[in-house]
């Protein structure tokens, strides 16, 4: 007897594989508009400013879907699942993923975004694109629109919390400013009543009391350059008035809204809070991403076994 055969949409915002497709990938993000010279550069001095000049951030992504088919079929050994990827920015794109699920002849699916907060800007908007796509070639697919409270992830963050607090040698954990951040979006969020802010602070809430943190506060990070407002305070902000207003002189940076080594961990947080931080006289750390931990990899299978009623 055959296997119940799932195909999994593994979906997230996407980078650029090598150097030489930076230009098309912003042209993607712009919506079919090219970068000025100025822009393209502003973006290529980022990737080659990353440790180890252009960091592999697709084989992160790769990972994490390997690891995440391996999880599910270990965990879940009575089902046969097969992971595809589905990218909104970069080659295989989302309506790539989901064609190929249906040429492969997968009939029933699930789509997981590696992100685990929900807005209708950032997941709403990835599981759009695969509805749209999938409806007409007959698959059926369901959607995990969020897991930012499973215990498993919440572990995970707060274990390295942990061991990053071990890194401020003889200064008492109170005395430590710890910071949730997150990818900022448009403030019109807002109006919409979106669920995201709320769940970003669940979340931060969860890690720091199973951390034991109680010196915590929440900003966003990596704004886009726009004429409309985006969410703040801004990290960088954050840093400049806690220490001019309150003198804190250490920081623990926690990107809660990344599950992975990328742009915005490698060079927002690595690269300009550093940079910030050491003019400022200030002892600034940031926690480990997820990246394939295992504890994550179970978060993800568990949301997706979830939506086949198996968990």
């Amino acid at each position: 007897m055959s296997k119940r055969r799932i195909g999994v949409l593994v979906m997230s915002y996407g980078t650029p594989e090598s150097m030489d497709q930076i230009e098309a990938y912003y042209t993607h993000i712009r919506r079919g508009s090219p970068p000025s010279p100025e822009q393209l550069k502003a973006l290529t001095d980022r990737y080659e400013r990353i440790v180890g000049g252009f960091f592999p951030l697709r084989e992160n992504t790769n990972r994490q879907v390997e690891e995440l088919e391996k999880t599910l079929n270990r965990e879940h050994p009575e089902l046969e699942f097969k992971c595809y990827q589905g990218l909104k920015h970069a080659s295989p794109f989302i309506e790539d993923g989901v064609k190929q699920m249906a040429a492969d002849g997968i009939k029933e699916a699930v789509g997981v975004v590696l992100a685990p907060h929900y807005s209708v800007m950032s997941v709403g908007g990835y599981i759009k694109r695969a509805q749209e796509t999938a409806k007409p070639l007959g698959l059926n697919i369901r959607f995990v629109k969020s897991y930012h409270l499973h215990p498993l992830l919440i572990r995970a963050l707060s274990e390295r919390v942990a061991v990053a607090l071990e890194r401020f040698e003889g200064i008492p954990k109170e005395h430590v400013r710890v910071i949730f951040s997150a990818h900022s979006l448009p403030e019109k969020i807002l109006e919409m009543r979106d669920p995201y802010p709320d769940q970003l602070l669940a979340s931060s809430k969860a890690v720091a009391e199973q951390a034991g943190v109680t010196n915590w506060q929440f900003a966003w990070q990596s704004a886009g350059q726009t004429a409309t407002p985006w969410l703040g305070p801004d990290i960088l902000d954050v840093l400049e008035t806690i220490h001019g207003e309150e003198g804190v002189q250490n920081v623990l940076l926690c990107p809660i809204g990344f599950v992975s080594d990328h742009l915005e961990v490698l060079y927002d947080v690595d690269i300009e809070c550093k940079a910030l931080a050491k003019r400022l006289g200030m002892h600034l750390e940031r926690t480990a991403s997820l990246n394939t931990d295992p504890l994550y990899m179970k978060t993800l299978s568990d949301a997706v076994a979830d939506q086949l009623g198996q968990a």
